[in-house]
């Protein structure tokens, strides 16, 4: 599309009515939602929507990054104001800037950050955003654990394969760490990139090293494992974000706060 602007979006959305980023047929989702916006904005038919990675059915976004090439003349704030005003209140863009066509919003990504919400009570507000764990949680055994996975590992047993994976399950952990924030407990996973469910069945096996069912030990060895204990212990899509998405020479910032703070117990 030579002659067309390409924007780059960065937005926020809530997940749980979607059936995760990507356009389906006969299903409701964010990047539908955004590609009929696009259509009702600029009159075209004819642009590229493109995403930095698929998020799945109900789960969340702080910073999905996109570009949109679209021949369009509005300039960027008055695209973002318009777009917003024709998209429904869970998805949100927060900026675009136009960039380069050769920037690719999934392909020049170097690193993503995932964040999980884990509540250790029940709340009124932000049921849709975290998995409340009712029993008490043993978070010096969920960080020993967290530090075996750091590294280079085969992680075919926490995913599910899918079509235009490149058929490895070799993923490079960057860093999994576990805050505390009031009743929270923030489980933040960042790697170049991640396998389908990888993330939730991660949680779900510190989740259970926390609760005392799993060893930590035996949760570590399921690294380079064919395994089915992953997946039954998957958790669930509400309490996951894809947090931010990092791109060359970027300051990547380690400091990560709650999405929906929940307050102490």
């Amino acid at each position: 599309m030579h002659g067309v602007p390409r924007f780059k979006l960065t937005l926020e959305y809530a997940g749980t009515r979607y059936s995760g980023w990507q356009i389906q047929k006969n299903a409701r989702t964010v990047q539908g939602e955004i590609d009929r916006a696009a259509r009702v904005v600029t009159g075209r038919n004819d642009f590229e929507l493109y995403g930095s990675g698929r998020t799945d059915a109900g789960v969340h976004a702080r910073g999905q990054v996109a570009h949109l090439d679209v021949s369009t003349s509005l300039p960027p704030d008055t695209l973002v104001r318009r777009l917003n005003d024709e998209l429904p209140a869970d998805i949100h863009i927060l900026s675009a800037t136009v960039v380069p066509h050769r920037f690719h919003a999934r392909h020049d990504a170097v690193r993503r950050r995932y964040v999980y919400q884990v509540s250790r009570r029940r709340t009124a507000f932000a049921k849709p955003y975290v998995w409340w764990v009712k029993e008490s949680l043993d978070l010096a055994q969920m960080r020993t654990t967290a530090a075996g996975f750091i590294g280079q590992h085969d992680f075919g047993a926490f995913a599910i394969e899918r079509e235009g994976d490149d058929g490895s399950s070799v993923v490079r952990l960057e860093r999994l760490d576990l805050i505390e924030d009031g009743a929270l407990i923030l489980v933040v996973v960042e790697g170049s990139h991640f396998l389908w469910r990888m993330v939730r069945r991660l949680v779900g096996v510190l989740v259970a090293v926390g609760r005392g069912d799993l060893d930590s030990r035996a949760a570590t060895a399921l690294l380079n494992a064919r395994s089915e204990l992953p997946a039954k212990l998957t958790a669930p899509a509400s309490g996951l974000f894809l947090d931010r998405v990092f791109y060359k020479n970027e300051v990547a910032d380690e400091h990560v706060r709650p999405v929906t703070p929940v307050g102490e117990r």
